[in-house]
């Protein structure tokens, strides 16, 4: 069986909607003050090496390139001086994008699959420009697929293909825990030289959190979650037999209990607060993506680099507010487990009245 084989596209696919040039335009001077390189004079990529920024004047040691020697700095302390330059290189963009089956969820104007194809064909087109290279991981699925790092508009169309197969039907992922923690470690091992690290999941499995610390020890991470409405709380809708999509194992609960709802709901709440906790660890730049809204519009915000000094600005006040809340969420949380298991489900359950 082939990689393409193994997916499909989702059921009620509505497809990632239209992505206005002059939105794509925005995005791309976004990326562009995230992360380091393409052509020289374009970019900046981490390190010292050979560009035309200065990033340090010192002096000379054995080894050291003797054309890098500072006339001026060496004639005026009547020592050798070197100067590094801030280097300037082809910047590689790597995706990685969840096809789990927890990923054809969707209650809203999209599932989630949808938003995470538009999120990596949008990110693979503002990669490609200005001599910079795309590469594509999936994961998730039953067999793993990269495509390597290329350029220009042939990896543009290659990543929009691979994107556009689907998704992982129900209880058919990789088996065994962390396919997305294996999608991760490979990133690593094949992006050897610093870049741009772009995750697209909607991080509802475990084992992840090691992976992207390693990963944003080297990179530049931004950790895209994509999440729908309807994962926030239960529906009073009486008896419910809901579907785990990555497992297949079966729930029943009866959301007419108002008690089994808010627990849920606290539940969902510890959940994401660990998540947002996790990536913040990891150096990576959180963004959050909702089915129910305009997602092209809310990424690039989210890379705007002045409105995440703004978030930056009010989040100790609002680590107080959730430190100052935290003993009563845990306690409904504490108190929600042996209605639902001791657990949140791995993935979104699907809802099917009985």
């Amino acid at each position: 069986m082939t990689a393409a084989a193994a997916l499909r596209p989702p059921d009620g696919r509505q497809g990632p909607g239209p992505m206005p040039g002059a939105l794509l335009r925005i995005l791309d001077l976004a990326l562009v003050r995230r992360a380091g390189g393409a052509l020289p004079g374009d970019h900046l990529a981490p390190g010292a090496g050979t560009g035309t920024e200065l990033v340090q004047l010192r002096p000379y040691t054995v080894g050291d390139d003797v054309r890098q020697l500072d006339p001026a700095a060496t004639a005026r302390t009547g020592v050798p001086h070197v100067r590094l330059q801030v280097p300037e290189r082809a910047l590689t963009t790597w995706l990685v994008l969840d096809v789990s089956p927890s990923m054809a969820f969707g209650t809203a104007d999209r599932l989630k699959a949808d938003v995470a194809e538009g999120v990596a064909i949008a990110v693979a087109r503002l990669a490609t420009r200005r001599g910079g290279r795309a590469a594509l991981i999936r994961a998730g699925a039953p067999e793993e697929r990269m495509l390597p790092p290329r350029g220009g508009r042939h990896a543009e169309l290659a990543i929009a293909r691979a994107v556009g197969e689907g998704v992982s039907p129900d209880a058919t992922a990789a088996p065994g825990p962390g396919a997305l923690a294996r999608a991760l470690v490979r990133a690593g091992r094949v992006a050897r030289r610093p870049g741009l690290v772009v995750v697209v999941s909607d991080f509802r499995e475990e084992g992840w959190r090691a992976s992207l610390a390693a990963l944003g020890a080297r990179h530049s991470l931004v950790a895209v979650e994509v999440r729908d409405p309807r994962e926030a709380e239960l529906p009073r809708a009486g008896q419910l037999a809901l579907v785990d999509p990555e497992t297949g194992a079966l729930v029943e609960v009866d959301s007419s209990l108002a008690r089994v709802r808010e627990r849920y709901a606290a539940l969902e709440a510890e959940r994401r607060e660990a998540v947002a906790a996790d990536l913040r660890a990891a150096r990576a730049e959180h963004i959050v993506l909702d089915t129910s809204h305009d997602w092209l519009r809310a990424l690039g915000r989210g890379l705007d680099p002045r409105r995440r000094r703004g978030r930056g600005a009010g989040r100790a006040a609002l680590d107080g507010r959730a430190r100052a809340a935290r003993p009563g969420l845990d306690g409904r949380a504490r108190a929600a487990r042996p209605v639902l298991d001791g657990r949140a489900p791995a993935g979104r359950p699907r809802e099917v009245p009985t």
